[in-house]
């Protein structure tokens, strides 16, 4: 079998896998990037996640592909919160049937830049109306542009729907991934960008699943015993204006009632820049009942109950008569899965203690989403965040490997952590920091990615527009209103 070389190998094409890649080809690396599927994009493409949601930290590469998409008309634009199902006034009829984004003109992309300090209470209307707005995008114009931006470099090679199925270990290295092609291919480093860790855990890396008891971490909003609740999984779908008004009829097989649950769930209603809605019902299913299900059942379930989902909130709600049904993600919107237990892992301490209680020299992002938990509920208190907390680098490291860097959802982090820490922007500024790392190790010829100085890794991510620090550097913010460079 022939044996092909690259400097890097990134395995999975979501965020932190287009990051990673991206970062390391911009800087002179020699990049093979593989995906299992056939779009760029992962969760935030083919998965229907087409939104970026408000946070601080997405600086570098998302900014870079937000400005490109910027120039692309209907490409993407910015939302603010119209209603909320908290807002309304159930005394006036029937209540919005979760959140309403709509797109916002006024609005630029530094205005998605911050989430943490909202009240406690969901019934406030003014932090968030004044500070949350998101970023929608149309999913096969960020794919395309993701593939464009990767090409423009020279020096990343990508592979679609091809995947990883063998990984040999020498010593504490890898040394070759065999992959789905039939390819075998070498790599002084590696970036696991995948949903599910795949090369983690072929590479025999600890790993965990489900919530961590509240001893492990001394976390206070963790349950007293370890269980195996999954943070829930959505299957979204879209929706378009019609000439023709009305509600949409139910296949005979599908009941019109919530079979699933007590009630249908809110969904989460995001207006894309061309008019359509982008509708997320939180969540779909459980994340347990998905893996307990595998993944193709769950998926054909989710189809069913998005049917009964949509049918319920034309009949309540008849503004949604003028709208139809008409594109279906062909992926499952996955929040959690498999986490690694690496070098550090990220805990609910450094969320509540923030960049001003937290010591680490080796920070590499910042992020202040909520903990949000979507279905696997501990009671925990306090979610949102009253300042920004950093990722260190150790997060991204497995103690048994050491030219293998996570950079995705699977990272180590305890499962509090991870609910806040998994958004697409995070990710792929996780995954800019692994392809800088690995830029780095090349230049000083390292082996491992535990040798990369974190004084230089942190330099060059701040050369590259990645918030580290906060409140924003001047520097950074100048950088941040030129939309139009």
């Amino acid at each position: 079998m022939a044996v092909t070389h690259f400097d890097l190998l990134v395995v999975g094409a979501g965020s932190g896998g287009f990051g990673a890649a991206l970062a390391a080809a911009r800087l002179g690396v020699k990049v093979l990037l593989v995906e299992k599927s056939d779009w760029l994009g992962g969760n935030a493409t083919r998965c229907g996640v087409n939104v970026w949601e408000t946070g601080v930290g997405g600086t570098g590469i998302p900014f870079d592909l937000y400005r490109r998409l910027a120039k692309i008309p209907q490409a993407i634009g910015i939302y603010s919160i119209n209603r909320h199902i908290c807002w309304d006034d159930p005394a006036k009829g029937p209540v919005f049937p979760g959140g309403e984004m709509l797109i916002d003109p006024t609005k630029r992309y530094l205005d998605s830049l911050t989430q943490f300090g909202a009240p406690e209470i969901y019934g406030e209307r003014i932090f968030r109306q004044t500070h949350w707005h998101g970023v929608p995008f149309e999913p096969e114009i960020y794919a395309a542009e993701m593939e464009k931006m990767l090409t423009e470099t020279s020096c990343c090679t990508v592979w679609s729907n091809t995947g990883c199925v063998k990984v040999e270990i020498d010593e504490r290295r890898i040394r070759r991934l065999t992959l789905s092609s039939g390819h075998a291919v070498t790599a002084d480093f590696y970036v696991d960008a995948t949903a599910d860790i795949v090369v983690a855990r072929k590479a025999g890396c600890a790993t965990s699943l489900g919530q961590e008891p509240r001893l492990r971490h001394d976390e206070p909003s963790a349950p007293r015993e370890p269980n195996d609740r999954l943070n829930g999984a959505t299957l979204i779908y879209r929706v378009t204006r019609t000439d023709q008004p009305g509600i949409e009829p139910l296949p005979p097989e599908i009941p019109a009632t919530c079979w699933w649950d007590g009630q249908f769930p809110a969904a989460a209603c995001t207006q894309y820049p061309n008019g359509d809605f982008n509708i997320n019902s939180l969540p779909t299913m459980q994340g347990r009942e998905m893996i307990e299900l595998g993944y193709l059942k769950a998926y054909d379930e989710c189809r069913r109950r998005i049917r009964a989902h949509w049918h319920h909130t034309q009949t309540v709600f008849p503004e949604f008569q003028a709208y139809r049904m008409v594109w279906v993600a062909p992926g499952l919107g996955v929040r959690e899965g498999p986490r690694l237990l690496g070098r550090y892992v990220l805990t609910e301490h450094d969320l509540d203690r923030g960049l001003t209680g937290q010591t680490h020299d080796d920070i590499i992002t910042i992020a202040d989403h909520c903990k949000d938990t979507h279905g696997a509920d501990t009671g925990h208190r306090d979610s949102n965040l009253k300042q920004p907390y950093g990722v260190p680098f150790r997060c991204l490291l497995p103690r048994e490997i050491d030219n293998l860097a996570i950079a995705c959802r699977g990272a180590s982090f305890s499962s509090i952590a991870a609910s806040s820490c998994r958004l697409s922007r995070t990710m792929m500024q996780l995954g800019q920091a692994a392809g800088t790392a690995a830029a780095i190790a090349k230049e000083k010829l390292l082996s491992s990615f535990a040798e990369v100085p974190p004084p230089d890794l942190q330099t060059s991510l701040t050369q590259q527009h990645v918030e580290l620090t906060w409140p924003r550097s001047p520097e950074l913010l100048a950088w941040l209103q030129n939309e139009d460079a």
